[in-house]
Parts: structure tokens; sequence; C-alpha cells
């Protein structure tokens, strides 16, 4: 097992460090700044993800496309964890989208998914769990946006529940999530 982040201050370092899990920090930046590829930057990453040899790589926070310098390591084992429903708002800012999508009267609920990433496809690959998030006339963009993070850190656990069990029975109640932000940039494998 490994935590990536390519932001230094990210909480899900902190935390695997607490549980005694490897971590390993990879900024994007000092790749850029000598004039090197994101292609670099992803080869190297796969290289570090893969001497931890995992099962899976989950991108929890991850807000930087991959390239199938990365992706073509882990064919349909990368997971993505996304706050939209499939097909609805994909990219980094699918969060404000359906908040003013709302606001429009486009649409009536939003949610989230978690889902394969076989391929530089924003947000598109096949989808292993889906849970809806309401809106209410109420909300604020932050009041969304907490609803939402709660949806998904559960939907995550239950999603990685069933690939890694193959039970597609996996109930709520089998589910443990202790309800932590941990919305940074990080590669866990």
């Amino acid at each position: 097992m490994l935590v990536v982040s390519n932001r230094k201050d990210a909480f899900g370092l902190v935390r695997a460090e607490r549980a005694g899990i490897p971590t390993h920090y990879l900024p994007l930046k000092p790749y850029t700044a000598a004039g090197r590829t994101r292609r670099d930057y992803d080869a190297d990453l796969a290289r570090i993800v893969t001497a931890a040899a995992p099962d899976w790589v989950v991108l929890a926070g991850w807000m930087h496309i991959l390239s199938s310098a990365f992706l073509d390591r882990f064919p349909y084992r990368v997971v993505n964890l996304h706050p939209a429903l499939p097909g609805k708002f994909p990219g980094a800012h699918a969060i404000e989208e359906a908040f003013a999508a709302f606001q429009r009267g486009e649409i009536k609920q939003t949610g989230c998914m978690v889902h394969l990433v076989p391929d530089e496809a924003v947000d598109a690959g096949p989808v292993i769990g889906v849970a809806e998030v309401p809106i209410y006339r109420s909300d604020t963009l932050e009041m969304l946006a907490n609803r939402m993070h709660q949806a998904e850190h559960k939907l995550l656990v239950q999603s990685l529940q069933r690939l890694i069990v193959g039970d597609e029975e996996v109930d709520d109640e089998d589910v443990i999530d202790d309800d932590s932000d941990d919305s940074d940039d990080e590669v866990y494998a």
C-alpha cells in the first residue's frame, strides 16, 4: 500500500503516516518548471506506484487527467471518485456546475460516482457505483459541497469493498466510513 500526493500539505499523507502507510510526495511544478511534459510526470508517477505492486489505484481528489503513460501500466485498475452522476458535469467544477444548473431549474438533484479510468477521457469510464445527492432550495454551494463529500466518502468505501470482495451485494450496513474530509489530491495504491 502507498499514498501519493502532488500536494505537500495533503491530509491523506498525514493520515497515512499516522497509520504507518508509506507515502510519497510528487509535485508537478518541478516538471513544468524544467520544461518536462505531463507524460514524463505520469511515467514517473507510474514507476513509483508500480513499486508498491497495487491491485487497485484509487484517485481521491486527484485533479489531474492521467495520460496513457500512467494508465497503460494499470489497465482497468484505476478507480476515480467524481462528484457528479454519470454523463453529467465532467471535470474539476462538477459541484459548482450542478449547483448553477439547479438554480437555473435544469436539474432537481445531483450525485456522485465511482468509475474505472481506462483512458484519458474525463469522468467517462465504466461506472462501479452511484449515489444520488439532493439539492435543496435553501442550499448554499458550501452546503451542497459538504453533502456531496459525505456521499462520496461512503460511496468510495462501498465501491472499493465491492471491487475487492467481488460482491455486488455489499449493503450500506457493511460500509465502514469515518466521515473525515479527505478531498486532497491523492493516489492510493
